[in-house]
């Protein structure tokens, strides 16, 4: 059987005040659509600017990145703190180290 990635990703706001869980087959490209607003017009990460990624877990098969995205949505916002501070404690955006940030068009 191939081996497939997906992950589960949470995007903050610049201030760090927004936080947006999601899922994808291709992490850089979903980076590149929420920062230039492809994913749809008025979309919650264009709105809320939340183009920074602070964590992110891999995952071999689709629904399994699908029912932990929808375990963290359920959670409240100490408890998504939490799971970002276990890998990332500083809060640092992650992006540079997935692609060349910022993306350019």
């Amino acid at each position: 059987m191939p081996n497939y990635n997906f992950f589960t990703y949470i995007l903050t706001s610049y201030n760090k005040k927004v936080l947006y869980t999601g899922v994808t087959n291709d992490l850089d490209r979903r980076l590149y659509e929420h920062y230039f607003g492809l994913d749809q017009l008025n979309s919650f990460t264009s709105r809320y600017k939340c183009y920074y990624l602070v964590w992110f877990e891999r995952y071999q098969y689709i629904d399994h990145a699908i029912e932990r995205e929808k375990e963290i949505k359920g959670w409240i916002r100490d408890k998504k703190n939490k799971l970002i501070e276990l890998d990332n404690p500083d809060w640092r955006f992650l992006n540079k180290d997935i692609m060349d940030w910022p993306p350019a068009k």
